[in-house]
Order: structure tokens, then sequence, then C-alpha cells
């Protein structure tokens, strides 16, 4: 009869329990949900402050050139990438249920921004509003309109942002959460307080340095 051991045998690492697709994508998406979202609301505040549409309008008998930039077409853009990146560091300090949260805010700011920017591109309104106050004539009308490419470039950054709320949605509950410290009830994790020799100087002057008494007993509260 062969002998059989009660110890099982080592593991190899073929035998070693693959790692979870949806923990691998977790960590990956972290940095990049972050470079996307940064980069696009960043994309977004700048491209709103560029000039959107040109056009000209009558002033007596000449003509006036007229130009807007984003923020006087729509605000909404960048104002959304205000909140896009206040989410994007929030998505962070929570978990659960207001992760799953924050990860929709961040998501729908990009969705927003985009849409402002495309449907605003045109800029008339805001060229017929600045002609009124600039001849002094409610009648006045932007003539000669052009529009510009940076209403795109602005849907461009924004779309960035609602790929990291896309990400957030769909791997945020595996990114890390800030205050690691604590524990999953919120209560800090208990100190181990190190033994201290009398006979030791050394040991001595290390628990003066930690804020600790080391003339005190550390079971001397306990129970025996």
């Amino acid at each position: 009869m062969g002998y059989v051991s009660a110890v099982p045998p080592p593991r190899t690492d073929a035998d070693a329990e693959p790692e979870a697709p949806d923990s691998r994508g977790g960590r990956r998406s972290v940095a990049i949900a972050l470079l996307l979202g940064a980069l696009g609301a960043t994309v977004v505040l700048l491209a709103s402050g560029r000039t959107w549409a040109r056009g000209t309008t009558a002033l007596g008998s000449d003509s006036l050139q007229l130009t807007a930039d984003g923020r006087a077409v729509t605000g909404l853009p960048a104002a959304l990438a205000i909140v896009a990146l206040a989410a994007l560091v929030a998505v962070f300090a929570v978990r659960g249920k207001s992760r799953l949260l924050v990860s929709g805010l961040l998501a729908l700011s990009g969705l927003g921004a985009a849409l402002s920017a495309v449907l605003g591109a045109d800029g008339r309104r805001a060229l017929d509003a600045q002609a009124a106050r600039t001849t002094a004539d409610s009648a006045a009308h932007v003539a000669g309109l052009t529009q510009t490419t940076w209403p795109y470039v602005t849907a461009a950054g924004a779309a960035l942002i609602l790929v990291a709320g896309l990400l957030a949605l769909r791997y945020g509950r595996s990114w890390p959460t800030m205050g690691g410290r604590y524990e999953r009830d919120g209560s800090p994790r208990p100190r181990t307080v190190a033994a201290v020799d009398p006979d030791r100087p050394e040991d001595l002057w290390k628990a003066l340095d930690r804020g600790e008494d080391p003339t005190t007993d550390p079971g001397a509260d306990r129970a025996p």
C-alpha cells in the first residue's frame, strides 16, 4: 500500500486563481477616467472662452464687426465642466450608491455640455443681442454670420467627460476611496501599542516619541 500524505501539495502559479477581469479593468479605468475627465473639463473651459461666431451689423452707412465667444453664446458648457471637475473628485470620497449617483452626475455633465455646445454653435441670438446693444436699435440684426470650430472643440471635450462618467459607472465600485485608514463601519482602525522593555533605554525613548507613558503597563487596564 502506497504512502498517502494528508498535507496538500503546494500550489503553483498555474493553480492560482486568476484575477477577476473586473478588478484589472477597474484599476486601469481609474487612471483613464481621471485623465479623460480632467482633460475634457480643461478643453471645455478653454474652448468656451474662444470666439464661436462672427458677423456684421449696420451702423449708419458703415458696417460694424461683431464677435461672440462661447460664454456669450451659452454659459452652460463651462458651468457643467466645473460641475464635472467637482464630481470627478467627489467620486473618490464616497462609496456605494452615493458613488453611483456622483458617477451619473459626471456622465450627465459631459452629455449636457456636449449638447449645449452643438445646439448653441450658431451664435446668431448672441450676435443679434450684441448688435441691438451696440447700435441702440432693438430691431438690429447680424448679417454675414460665420461660425468657428470652437463649439465643436467644446463638444469634443465634453465627450471626454461623458466617457469618464461612463467608466465611473462601470468600474467605480472597485475604485479606491479616500480615508482608507478607516474601516468599513467608519471607525478608525485599532492602534497597536508596542511592548516597552524598561531595561532598554532606547525603548523608553521611542515610547516617549510616540506620546506614550513608558511607566504604564499596557495590560493593566485589561481584565485578567
